[in-house]
């Protein structure tokens, strides 16, 4: 089961997919919402608001700038911390095309 299928789907529905993942921890729902509130951060203001680890909080940090939701510039020997509002454009787009598709059905299930 180790072998992924995403060749199996189109192109729109692996990218949807892969934007998901930034909200499929809650460690990094609260990142994401750290940063909606202050524009941008370093590893340390997370470290000081969230409970968890400098390291754990290093490696969402890492897979959300995978996922291409945030981005990070160096400053001195640090990374400055923010959203990619392009992605983050895109993402509000793409679950919200996904999400208006839905017509309430009251005899559904």
């Amino acid at each position: 089961m180790g072998i992924t299928k995403s060749a199996l789907f189109n192109k729109r529905q692996n990218k949807l997919a892969n934007l998901a993942m930034a909200f499929d921890h809650p460690a990094r729902v609260a990142i994401i919402e750290f940063l909606l509130n202050h524009d941008t951060c370093i590893c340390n203001d997370l470290v000081l608001e969230l409970p968890l680890s400098q390291s754990t909080i290093t490696q969402h940090l890492k897979e959300l700038k995978r996922i291409g939701i945030i981005k990070g510039e160096v400053e001195g020997p640090r990374v400055n911390y923010c959203i990619d509002e392009r992605v983050w454009d895109e993402a509000k787009e793409s679950f919200s095309k996904l999400f208006s598709r839905y017509v309430n059905k009251s005899d559904c299930c």
